[in-house]
């Protein structure tokens, strides 16, 4: 497990740092002193006494921390310069691991503060061990911490198993029933791309419920705009048993009403009333609230009454696809490039994938201490889940940059971040398998500091309440290779800055990185077969791919895919692996208009009074679907409908195949 909890007869450690700390040479007179801050065991920072006016100072201090010897200890120690003498004001930060101690061994280290110049850090430490037994274990946790499927979503696969055994049994023709371990775990994966999202996924559904198609699958993953459709379509607990032309008739109502006769005075009074509420509940409130509260308005019911967990009705006897929500966390002061963390939504559980912790979809909000729920808040309106999984707020500067192909993100960063630089402890000590490295931190000066803060400032995130507040790294956490999947920040290696001491977790739409939501689908414990991509994303139409090099980089399996395609584009691809059964069977619609052009239906053509109906422009900057516009037509909405409807039933046979494919890879044996 990633954390430590405290169990009986823990191993702990007394640590006794003893600074006899020396700065050396090429100083002019300073006021020094050492602080030391070790969160794994105190969150109190502790410090030495200032010496005034000395280049070399000498503290003989000794501080005493009491620690766990499986949760990870790094120990900071900073030297703070009263008189700016030193970096401006600006302290040095010794990153040490604290695992590098031998038990018992009183050692002395020195660590080099700048290579260019004599400054020192000089420190004695000794480890004592113990050990220390409690009476009881504790309570049951209300974070669930695992990297498997929670109960509920395995009593959902087993359910759904059947209705997608009895699905590919139809529609391939096939003679024999399946058994359990012989049955695909087949997903559709969904873009985001606002309206045109919304929209285009209700044709996408639509083509694959005319194919009788829709019983094949077992998850259906959404970003950005493609929630909407979703948190729509699953407050009616049989939406994939009905027809789909009764949702779509109400999505092309509400796409062609006008938007202004949201924002009436009375309307705008009610939003505020709505707002407060929300802040009486204990939430914070932000314009991505509002955001929210708009899109139900527009796209919704409007009456903000259901939330996720109540979704559940949608699944809990396996007759749709469960749904799952993607979004991303994020740091102040860094990119998404820099800081980013995939965090998934599912009518049972709402968790973070690196940290393998979930908790209840009925207590996402809610305050959280060590594991505990420290002040229950009512569950959140999903109107406001809506705003936040597509929040179009949350860009800053170096993000936009970077989405532009611009080099200037990466021109401000290498000027603007801190210097990290790993050091050699003298004398080198014993390598241990779990220890990170020994950094030194050279914090950039005020004016990049504050030249930092302006591009990386975003509008507006989601903040709620963190649930992993209050735990411990566990000591091999670099070593788990669940982590190891996910992990993919500049914080990685540094336990201490990670999401464990914070209050508030801050979160953002996935478009703000990568249009996608594949993470979810791609958990090695879903193991999913085959997934139907299906993009809206604006721009590249290939894009998203882009994500397959991250999955390869981290051993997942996926296939390799040709992004060369981009300059002529077809209806359909697919994408597999023949040397690796593990990685999914990839089917990939982009939206573009091809052959619907001179077809009204597959092989049937247009006759010369219909050929205007084809005319369906999804990709110029002109086009009636550009992500800014937020109203169609009834005549351009149903023409987007049509054209993507169509192009899964043009398809149909790309479809079957990989479905056949990934059920003859099932056969040999059970997963």
């Amino acid at each position: 497990w990633l954390y430590k909890q405290s169990l009986s007869k823990a191993p702990h450690g007394i640590l006794h740092p003893v600074l006899v700390t020396t700065l050396q040479k090429g100083l002019s007179q300073s006021d020094c002193y050492v602080s030391l801050f070790l969160p794994s065991a105190s969150f109190e920072t502790a410090r030495t006494k200032n010496i005034k006016d000395c280049k070399d100072p000498v503290w003989n201090e000794t501080f005493c921390y009491r620690i766990q010897n499986q949760v990870k200890n790094i120990l900071e120690l900073i030297v703070h310069d009263e008189n700016h003498c030193l970096l401006d004001g600006h302290p040095f930060t010794v990153l040490f691991d604290v695992a590098k101690l031998q038990l018992g061994e009183t050692i002395c280290l020195t660590f080099p503060l700048d290579p260019k110049c004599p400054p020192k850090l000089i420190i004695t430490m000794i480890l004592y061990f113990f050990h220390h037994g409690l009476n009881a274990r504790p309570k049951e946790l209300d974070v669930r911490l695992d990297y498997e499927l929670c109960p509920d979503e395995q009593v959902f696969i087993q359910k759904r198993k059947k209705i997608v055994a009895a699905a590919l049994k139809r529609v391939l023709c096939m003679d024999n029933d399946l058994q359990d371990h012989e049955v695909p775990v087949v997903a559709i994966m969904a873009t985001g791309g606002g309206a045109r999202a919304f929209t285009a996924l209700h044709g996408h559904l639509l083509g694959l419920q005319k194919l009788n198609l829709l019983d094949c699958f077992t998850y259906i993953s959404g970003s950005s705009g493609s929630t909407w459709t979703l948190s729509n379509l699953y407050e009616e607990p049989g939406w994939s048993q009905k027809d789909l032309l009764g949702p779509i008739a109400e999505a092309q109502k509400n796409m062609s009403k006008c938007k202004l006769d949201c924002f009436t005075l009375d309307q705008l009074k009610e939003y505020r009333d709505i707002l407060k509420q929300r802040e009486k509940d204990g939430y914070k409130t932000c314009i991505t609230d509002l955001w929210g509260i708009f899109i139900d308005q527009t796209l919704g019911n409007g009456k903000r009454s259901s939330t996720l967990s109540e979704q559940k009705h949608a699944v809990n006897h396996g007759q749709n696809p469960l749904p799952l929500y993607m979004v991303l966390n994020t740091r102040d002061k860094y990119s998404l490039q820099e800081f980013k963390e995939w965090m998934e939504f599912t009518p049972f559980e709402v968790g973070l994938l690196k940290y393998g912790a979930y908790i209840r979809a009925e207590d996402y909000g809610s305050k959280f201490f060590m594991g505990r729920i420290m002040k229950k808040i009512p569950e959140s309106h999903i109107c406001f889940l809506k705003g936040m999984w597509s929040n179009v707020f949350s860009y800053n500067l170096l993000d936009a940059w970077r989405a532009i192909g611009s080099s200037e993100d990466s021109f401000w960063y290498s000027y603007t971040h801190d210097k990290i630089k790993q050091l050699e402890e003298k004398p080198p000590l014993p390598p241990v398998v779990e220890a990170v490295n020994t950094y030194l931190v050279k914090p950039s000066c005020n004016i990049m500091k504050i030249v930092r803060k302006v591009i990386t400032e975003r509008v507006s995130t989601s903040e709620v309440y963190n649930f992993l507040n209050g735990f411990q790294l566990n000591n091999g956490y670099l070593e788990n290779k669940n982590f190891y999947i996910w992990k993919d920040t500049v914080l990685d290696t540094f336990p201490n800055q990670l999401m464990t001491s914070l209050e508030y977790l801050s979160l953002v739409d996935t478009a703000a990185f990568i249009d996608t939501s594949y993470a979810s689908l791609m958990k090695p414990e879903r193991k999913v077969d085959v997934i139907i991509h299906l993009n809206y994303s604006s721009g590249s139409q290939t894009g998203p791919m882009k994500f397959s090099y991250t999955l390869q980089s981290k051993g997942i399996p996926f296939p390799k895919i040709d992004l060369s395609m981009e300059k002529n584009l077809k209806e359909c691809y697919v994408f597999e692996d023949a040397t690796d059964s593990e990685a999914p069977i990839v089917v990939f619609f982009p939206l573009i208009n091809d052959t619907f052009k001179k077809y009204k239906a597959p092989g049937v053509k247009r006759g010369p009074t219909e050929m205007k109906q084809g005319e369906v422009d999804v990709t110029s900057p002109f086009s009636p679907y550009a992500i800014q516009n937020f109203q169609y037509t009834k005549e351009n909405f149903d023409k987007l409908i049509e054209l993507t409807s169509y192009n899964i039933q043009n398809n149909k046979n790309s479809i079957l195949q990989a479905l056949q494919r990934a059920t003859e890879r099932e056969k040999p044996q059970a997963k």
